[in-house]
Protein backbone atom coordinates (compact mmCIF):
# COMPACT_ATOMS: atom_id res chain seq x y z
CA UNK A 1 0.00 0.00 0.00
CA UNK A 2 1.67 3.38 -0.91
CA UNK A 3 0.97 5.62 1.82
CA UNK A 4 1.09 9.43 0.80
CA UNK A 5 3.24 11.72 3.00
CA UNK A 6 1.73 14.98 4.06
CA UNK A 7 3.59 17.13 2.02
CA UNK A 8 2.23 14.76 -1.19
CA UNK A 9 -1.33 15.17 0.77
CA UNK A 10 -1.16 18.77 0.75
CA UNK A 11 0.10 19.05 -2.76
CA UNK A 12 -2.79 16.88 -3.71
CA UNK A 13 -5.18 19.28 -2.07
CA UNK A 14 -4.09 22.38 -3.61
CA UNK A 15 -4.39 20.76 -7.12
CA UNK A 16 -8.00 19.58 -6.01
CA UNK A 17 -8.28 23.05 -5.56
CA UNK A 18 -6.03 24.64 -8.77
CA UNK A 19 -7.44 22.65 -11.57
CA UNK A 20 -10.51 24.30 -11.36
CA UNK A 21 -8.56 27.28 -11.89
CA UNK A 22 -8.15 26.04 -14.96
CA UNK A 23 -11.12 24.56 -15.78
CA UNK A 24 -13.03 27.90 -15.47
CA UNK A 25 -10.41 30.80 -15.57
CA UNK A 26 -11.70 32.44 -18.30
CA UNK A 27 -14.59 33.88 -15.81
CA UNK A 28 -12.68 36.29 -14.06
CA UNK A 29 -12.26 38.06 -16.87
CA UNK A 30 -15.34 37.59 -18.37
CA UNK A 31 -17.48 39.23 -15.81
CA UNK A 32 -14.89 42.02 -15.25
CA UNK A 33 -15.43 42.70 -19.04
CA UNK A 34 -18.80 42.63 -18.06
CA UNK A 35 -18.83 44.97 -15.14
CA UNK A 36 -16.81 47.51 -17.68
CA UNK A 37 -19.17 47.49 -20.52
CA UNK A 38 -22.18 47.87 -17.91
CA UNK A 39 -20.36 50.64 -16.60
CA UNK A 40 -20.78 49.71 -12.78
CA UNK A 41 -17.33 51.52 -11.75
CA UNK A 42 -18.17 54.73 -13.45
CA UNK A 43 -21.58 54.31 -12.32
CA UNK A 44 -20.26 54.54 -8.28
CA UNK A 45 -17.83 57.25 -8.66
CA UNK A 46 -20.21 59.37 -10.53
CA UNK A 47 -22.74 58.61 -7.30
CA UNK A 48 -19.99 59.72 -5.25
CA UNK A 49 -19.85 57.18 -2.83
CA UNK A 50 -21.30 53.67 -1.88
CA UNK A 51 -24.49 52.42 -4.10
CA UNK A 52 -27.31 50.31 -2.79
CA UNK A 53 -27.97 47.15 -5.32
CA UNK A 54 -31.53 49.19 -6.38
CA UNK A 55 -29.64 52.39 -7.05
CA UNK A 56 -27.05 50.28 -9.18
CA UNK A 57 -29.93 48.58 -11.02
CA UNK A 58 -31.94 51.87 -11.58
CA UNK A 59 -28.87 53.23 -12.89
CA UNK A 60 -27.08 51.10 -15.22
CA UNK A 61 -30.70 50.11 -16.34
CA UNK A 62 -30.19 46.21 -15.93
CA UNK A 63 -31.96 43.30 -14.06
CA UNK A 64 -31.47 43.69 -10.60
CA UNK A 65 -31.12 39.94 -10.04
CA UNK A 66 -29.01 39.26 -12.42
CA UNK A 67 -26.83 42.00 -11.56
CA UNK A 68 -27.10 40.82 -7.88
CA UNK A 69 -24.78 37.86 -8.87
CA UNK A 70 -22.34 39.78 -10.55
CA UNK A 71 -21.87 41.87 -7.61
CA UNK A 72 -22.07 38.56 -5.41
CA UNK A 73 -18.81 37.38 -8.23
CA UNK A 74 -16.81 40.27 -7.86
CA UNK A 75 -17.16 40.87 -3.86
CA UNK A 76 -16.37 37.51 -3.68
CA UNK A 77 -12.84 38.57 -5.77
CA UNK A 78 -12.48 41.93 -4.23
CA UNK A 79 -12.81 43.83 -7.48
CA UNK A 80 -15.77 45.72 -5.47
CA UNK A 81 -16.45 45.72 -1.44
CA UNK A 82 -20.01 45.66 0.29
CA UNK A 83 -20.56 47.66 3.35
CA UNK A 84 -23.19 47.68 5.34
CA UNK A 85 -25.60 50.73 4.39
CA UNK A 86 -27.02 53.55 6.96
CA UNK A 87 -29.77 53.08 9.39
CA UNK A 88 -30.16 49.24 8.95
CA UNK A 89 -31.10 49.30 5.53
CA UNK A 90 -29.66 47.04 2.36
CA UNK A 91 -25.98 46.91 1.87
CA UNK A 92 -23.99 48.87 -0.69
CA UNK A 93 -21.28 48.47 -2.84
CA UNK A 94 -17.99 50.39 -2.67
CA UNK A 95 -15.13 50.85 -4.52
CA UNK A 96 -11.54 49.02 -4.28
CA UNK A 97 -8.11 49.36 -5.07
CA UNK A 98 -9.15 47.33 -8.09
CA UNK A 99 -12.42 49.17 -9.26
CA UNK A 100 -10.90 52.21 -9.18
CA UNK A 101 -8.48 50.58 -12.35
CA UNK A 102 -11.82 50.02 -13.99
CA UNK A 103 -13.16 53.48 -13.74
CA UNK A 104 -13.17 54.86 -17.62
CA UNK A 105 -11.16 58.22 -17.19
CA UNK A 106 -9.01 57.70 -14.18
CA UNK A 107 -4.92 57.85 -15.32
CA UNK A 108 -4.85 53.98 -14.03
CA UNK A 109 -7.47 52.44 -15.85
CA UNK A 110 -6.84 49.61 -17.18
CA UNK A 111 -10.50 49.27 -19.16
CA UNK A 112 -9.39 49.45 -22.24
CA UNK A 113 -6.97 46.64 -22.10
CA UNK A 114 -9.05 44.68 -20.74
CA UNK A 115 -12.01 45.18 -23.36
CA UNK A 116 -9.17 44.66 -25.91
CA UNK A 117 -7.53 41.41 -24.48
CA UNK A 118 -11.49 40.05 -24.08
CA UNK A 119 -12.22 41.28 -27.43
CA UNK A 120 -13.19 38.12 -29.81
CA UNK A 121 -10.74 39.28 -31.88
CA UNK A 122 -7.89 38.69 -29.62
CA UNK A 123 -9.73 35.65 -28.29
CA UNK A 124 -10.05 33.78 -31.19
CA UNK A 125 -6.20 33.15 -31.39
CA UNK A 126 -6.11 31.65 -27.82
CA UNK A 127 -7.97 28.58 -29.73
CA UNK A 128 -5.13 27.55 -31.97
CA UNK A 129 -2.06 27.71 -29.60
CA UNK A 130 -1.04 25.09 -30.16
CA UNK A 131 -0.52 25.61 -34.22
CA UNK A 132 2.33 27.88 -32.66
CA UNK A 133 4.07 25.10 -31.23
CA UNK A 134 3.43 22.87 -33.81
CA UNK A 135 3.90 23.79 -37.21
CA UNK A 136 5.43 27.40 -35.79
CA UNK A 137 2.19 28.97 -37.29
CA UNK A 138 0.99 31.92 -36.14
CA UNK A 139 -2.60 31.64 -34.13
CA UNK A 140 -3.77 35.22 -34.64
CA UNK A 141 -3.39 34.42 -38.53
CA UNK A 142 -4.84 31.04 -38.42
CA UNK A 143 -7.75 32.35 -36.57
CA UNK A 144 -8.30 35.59 -39.34
CA UNK A 145 -6.52 35.00 -42.21
CA UNK A 146 -4.09 38.12 -41.56
CA UNK A 147 -1.76 39.71 -39.13
CA UNK A 148 -2.60 41.93 -36.24
CA UNK A 149 -1.75 44.79 -38.08
CA UNK A 150 -3.26 43.92 -41.46
CA UNK A 151 -6.33 42.92 -39.76
CA UNK A 152 -6.64 46.29 -38.23
CA UNK A 153 -5.54 48.43 -41.00
CA UNK A 154 -8.75 47.34 -42.33
CA UNK A 155 -11.28 46.84 -39.37
CA UNK A 156 -11.60 50.86 -37.47
CA UNK A 157 -12.96 49.34 -34.54
CA UNK A 158 -10.58 46.83 -33.67
CA UNK A 159 -8.02 49.26 -34.68
CA UNK A 160 -9.26 51.93 -32.45
CA UNK A 161 -9.61 49.29 -29.56
CA UNK A 162 -5.85 48.55 -29.89
CA UNK A 163 -5.18 52.26 -29.89
CA UNK A 164 -7.37 52.75 -26.76
CA UNK A 165 -5.57 50.04 -24.71
CA UNK A 166 -2.00 51.37 -25.78
CA UNK A 167 -2.89 54.49 -24.46
CA UNK A 168 -4.12 53.09 -21.35
CA UNK A 169 -0.67 51.25 -20.94
CA UNK A 170 0.86 54.45 -21.96
CA UNK A 171 -0.84 56.62 -18.84
CA UNK A 172 0.03 53.54 -16.35
CA UNK A 173 3.87 53.59 -17.64
CA UNK A 174 4.86 56.51 -18.22
CA UNK A 175 4.38 58.17 -14.90
CA UNK A 176 6.60 55.22 -13.57
CA UNK A 177 9.38 56.26 -16.07
CA UNK A 178 9.61 59.76 -14.92
CA UNK A 179 9.35 58.56 -11.68
CA UNK A 180 11.65 55.78 -11.78
CA UNK A 181 14.27 57.56 -14.09
CA UNK A 182 13.87 61.15 -15.15
CA UNK A 183 17.76 60.90 -16.11
CA UNK A 184 17.00 59.14 -19.39
CA UNK A 185 16.17 62.40 -20.95
CA UNK A 186 18.93 64.31 -19.69
CA UNK A 187 20.09 66.51 -22.58
CA UNK A 188 17.26 65.19 -25.14
CA UNK A 189 15.75 67.75 -27.05
CA UNK A 190 13.55 65.70 -29.39
CA UNK A 191 11.99 62.04 -29.26
CA UNK A 192 10.85 59.81 -31.68
CA UNK A 193 8.20 58.10 -30.20
CA UNK A 194 8.75 54.49 -32.70
CA UNK A 195 5.38 53.03 -32.74
CA UNK A 196 3.32 55.58 -30.55
CA UNK A 197 0.14 54.44 -32.00
CA UNK A 198 -2.39 57.81 -31.17
CA UNK A 199 0.31 59.64 -29.52
CA UNK A 200 -0.57 59.23 -25.85
CA UNK A 201 2.74 57.88 -24.60
CA UNK A 202 4.77 61.77 -26.22
CA UNK A 203 1.50 63.85 -24.75
CA UNK A 204 2.88 62.79 -21.53
CA UNK A 205 6.23 62.27 -21.84
CA UNK A 206 6.14 66.42 -23.53
CA UNK A 207 3.84 67.43 -20.49
CA UNK A 208 6.02 66.23 -17.98
CA UNK A 209 9.13 67.02 -19.73
CA UNK A 210 8.43 70.80 -21.05
CA UNK A 211 12.11 71.06 -22.77
CA UNK A 212 11.38 68.13 -25.30
CA UNK A 213 9.86 68.48 -28.71
CA UNK A 214 8.06 65.13 -29.99
CA UNK A 215 7.56 63.45 -33.13
CA UNK A 216 4.74 60.42 -33.11
CA UNK A 217 6.04 57.30 -36.07
CA UNK A 218 3.49 55.23 -36.41
CA UNK A 219 1.48 53.79 -39.45
CA UNK A 220 -0.92 56.49 -41.66
CA UNK A 221 -4.11 54.73 -40.61
CA UNK A 222 -2.96 54.90 -37.03
CA UNK A 223 -1.33 58.37 -36.42
CA UNK A 224 -4.83 59.59 -39.10
CA UNK A 225 -6.98 59.31 -35.87
CA UNK A 226 -4.33 60.80 -33.92
CA UNK A 227 -5.39 63.83 -31.66
CA UNK A 228 -3.13 66.95 -31.73
CA UNK A 229 -0.91 68.36 -29.08
CA UNK A 230 1.36 71.00 -28.58
CA UNK A 231 4.71 69.85 -28.91
CA UNK A 232 3.86 66.59 -31.05
CA UNK A 233 4.02 66.46 -34.62
CA UNK A 234 2.30 62.96 -36.02
CA UNK A 235 4.35 61.07 -39.18
CA UNK A 236 2.98 58.32 -41.20
CA UNK A 237 5.33 55.49 -41.48
CA UNK A 238 7.08 52.05 -41.33
CA UNK A 239 9.59 52.17 -39.03
CA UNK A 240 11.17 49.32 -41.08
CA UNK A 241 11.65 51.70 -43.81
CA UNK A 242 13.13 55.10 -42.30
CA UNK A 243 12.59 56.43 -38.73
CA UNK A 244 12.60 60.68 -38.62
CA UNK A 245 15.69 62.18 -37.15
CA UNK A 246 15.66 62.84 -33.10
CA UNK A 247 17.90 62.97 -30.06
CA UNK A 248 16.39 59.96 -29.06
CA UNK A 249 14.42 56.69 -29.98
CA UNK A 250 11.83 55.73 -27.92
CA UNK A 251 9.95 52.59 -28.00
CA UNK A 252 7.27 51.15 -25.42
CA UNK A 253 5.95 47.56 -26.08
CA UNK A 254 6.82 47.86 -29.65
CA UNK A 255 9.92 45.44 -29.75
CA UNK A 256 8.19 42.23 -28.40
CA UNK A 257 5.82 42.13 -31.52
CA UNK A 258 8.99 40.82 -33.76
CA UNK A 259 11.19 38.15 -33.86
CA UNK A 260 15.33 38.83 -33.37
CA UNK A 261 15.82 39.54 -36.73
CA UNK A 262 13.07 41.87 -37.02
CA UNK A 263 13.72 43.65 -34.18
CA UNK A 264 17.37 44.13 -35.30
CA UNK A 265 15.92 46.04 -37.96
CA UNK A 266 14.52 48.46 -36.22
CA UNK A 267 17.18 49.58 -33.68
CA UNK A 268 19.38 49.88 -36.87
CA UNK A 269 16.94 52.26 -38.01
CA UNK A 270 16.81 53.85 -34.96
CA UNK A 271 20.18 54.12 -34.58
CA UNK A 272 20.64 55.47 -37.44
CA UNK A 273 17.97 58.42 -36.62
CA UNK A 274 19.99 59.20 -34.05
CA UNK A 275 22.86 61.39 -33.21
CA UNK A 276 26.26 59.17 -33.32
CA UNK A 277 28.17 60.78 -30.30
CA UNK A 278 25.14 61.95 -27.98
CA UNK A 279 22.36 59.80 -29.26
CA UNK A 280 20.31 57.12 -27.78
CA UNK A 281 17.67 54.39 -28.34
CA UNK A 282 14.90 54.18 -25.18
CA UNK A 283 13.42 50.90 -24.86
CA UNK A 284 10.63 50.41 -22.61
CA UNK A 285 9.58 46.37 -22.22
CA UNK A 286 9.68 43.46 -20.23
CA UNK A 287 13.40 42.02 -18.80
CA UNK A 288 11.93 38.34 -18.47
CA UNK A 289 14.17 36.44 -15.31
CA UNK A 290 16.78 33.55 -16.50
CA UNK A 291 18.46 32.60 -13.63
CA UNK A 292 17.90 30.81 -10.57
CA UNK A 293 18.26 33.07 -7.46
CA UNK A 294 17.31 36.42 -9.48
CA UNK A 295 15.75 38.69 -7.59
CA UNK A 296 12.25 38.45 -7.24
CA UNK A 297 10.01 40.44 -9.00
CA UNK A 298 6.11 40.24 -8.50
CA UNK A 299 5.41 40.98 -11.14
CA UNK A 300 7.63 38.39 -12.92
CA UNK A 301 3.97 36.31 -13.41
CA UNK A 302 2.10 39.24 -15.77
CA UNK A 303 5.56 38.83 -18.13
CA UNK A 304 5.22 35.00 -18.91
CA UNK A 305 1.45 35.85 -19.46
CA UNK A 306 2.89 38.80 -21.81
CA UNK A 307 4.90 35.58 -23.56
CA UNK A 308 2.23 33.84 -24.13
CA UNK A 309 -0.03 36.54 -25.47
CA UNK A 310 2.95 37.07 -28.02
CA UNK A 311 2.49 33.68 -28.74
CA UNK A 312 -1.17 33.93 -29.59
CA UNK A 313 -0.84 37.43 -31.42
CA UNK A 314 1.83 37.98 -32.98
CA UNK A 315 3.69 36.33 -35.54
CA UNK A 316 7.28 35.63 -33.78
CA UNK A 317 6.84 37.97 -31.34
CA UNK A 318 8.03 37.35 -27.44
CA UNK A 319 9.22 38.72 -24.10
CA UNK A 320 13.18 39.13 -24.04
CA UNK A 321 15.46 37.60 -21.45
CA UNK A 322 18.59 39.75 -20.48
CA UNK A 323 20.33 37.33 -23.01
CA UNK A 324 18.45 37.38 -25.74
CA UNK A 325 17.97 41.41 -25.01
CA UNK A 326 22.00 41.82 -25.12
CA UNK A 327 22.02 39.93 -28.73
CA UNK A 328 19.46 41.81 -30.45
CA UNK A 329 21.24 45.10 -28.96
CA UNK A 330 24.34 43.94 -30.10
CA UNK A 331 23.48 42.71 -33.45
CA UNK A 332 21.24 46.13 -34.00
CA UNK A 333 25.52 47.76 -33.48
CA UNK A 334 25.15 49.16 -30.35
CA UNK A 335 27.64 49.41 -27.96
CA UNK A 336 26.43 49.33 -24.17
CA UNK A 337 23.58 49.50 -22.56
CA UNK A 338 22.01 50.42 -18.88
CA UNK A 339 18.90 48.50 -17.79
CA UNK A 340 16.74 50.37 -15.52
CA UNK A 341 14.15 48.98 -13.28
CA UNK A 342 10.99 50.84 -12.55
CA UNK A 343 7.39 50.58 -10.69
CA UNK A 344 5.81 48.58 -13.83
CA UNK A 345 5.72 45.20 -15.52
CA UNK A 346 8.38 47.12 -18.61
CA UNK A 347 11.81 48.20 -17.54
CA UNK A 348 13.65 51.15 -19.05
CA UNK A 349 16.90 49.55 -21.87
CA UNK A 350 18.98 52.87 -22.66
CA UNK A 351 20.96 51.56 -25.63
CA UNK A 352 23.85 53.76 -27.28
CA UNK A 353 26.21 53.60 -30.58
Amino acid sequence: MNVKTREEEEEEGKAEVEIWEYTFGFVKQAVVKCAIELGIADAIENHGGPMTLSELSSTLSCSSSSLSRIMRFLVHHRVFREVPANHGGPTAFEHTPISRRLISHEPTSMAALILLESSPVMLAPWHSLSVRALINGAPFMAAHGKDVRDYAAVDEAHSKLINDAMACGARATVPAIIEGCPEVFDGVGSVVDVGGGNGTTLRLLVQALRSIRGINLDLPHVVSVAEDCDGVEHVGGDFFESVPKADAAFLMWVLHDWSDEECIQILKKCREAVPKDIGKVIIVEAVVEDKEGAPHDKLEFVKLMLDMVMMAHTTKGKERTLKEWDYVLKQAGFSRYNIKPIKAVQSVIEAFS
